[in-house]
């Protein structure tokens, strides 16, 4: 089982779908689907001990890939769910996997996944040499898929 402090990367996070959001056909925008993705990768981890915060201060590294692949389409009005996971980790690149649901009838709206390089003062980092706690949450965290 999970310590709390590992929970994080797979508690479930909300985003209720705004207006501006949605394009011309009353649907949501495709690129709004990737920052929804940063927003539970980053955003509903802030305040915990490997939070943004934490992690923006080490000096987290940049985006290398990101990929969404999408099923239903998402509407004004509708609260979605979105999870993440970490299905590869090697101590310098992360890969980060997401569903997102339609919170109230449970269908898939879309998948998705995004590559980061491990970054510390602007170069590749190994994680277990600058910060082995979070070295060792993420390698326990991993789920292959």
């Amino acid at each position: 089982s999970l310590s709390s402090n590992n929970e994080v990367f797979y508690e479930p996070c909300e985003h209720k779908v705004q207006y501006y959001e949605t394009d011309g056909m009353g649907i949501v925008h495709h690129s709004n689907y990737i920052r929804w993705f940063e927003e539970r990768a980053w955003i509903c981890s802030s305040g915990s001990a490997f939070g943004y915060d934490r992690i923006e201060e080490a000096g987290h590294g940049p985006v290398l890939d990101v990929s969404c692949q999408y099923k239903t389409m998402s509407k004004f009005g509708e609260t979605v769910r979105i999870e993440a996971s970490i299905t590869q980790y090697n101590g310098v690149r992360m890969t980060l996997h997401y569903d997102v649901y339609d919170k109230a009838t449970g269908t898939l709206r879309c998948t998705g996944d995004t590559a980061l390089l491990i970054n510390a003062e602007g170069k590749p980092a190994i994680l277990k040499r600058c910060w082995p706690e979070f070295d060792a949450t993420l390698a326990a965290n991993t789920v292959k898929e």
